[in-house]
């Protein structure tokens, strides 16, 4: 059976960048991962999904 899922990741931070979304641009951009295929599970394709940040940084939010 051939499907799609998906997997949510927790990663945990520290930054020199002063806006949160620019640290997100740069994972999500230059992060190398990697998810295998399993006895039982073969893996075809994997891609970060880019998330709208454009948000992340308003003042209104804190």
């Amino acid at each position: 059976m051939k499907d799609t899922i998906f997997l949510f990741f927790k990663v945990v931070i520290q930054t020199s960048h002063t806006a949160i979304r620019d640290a997100v641009k740069e994972l999500e951009t230059e992060t190398t991962y990697f998810i295998g295929s399993t006895k039982n599970v073969q893996v075809l394709e994997t891609e970060i999904i880019k998330l709208n940040t454009d948000h992340l940084d308003d003042d209104e939010l804190h």
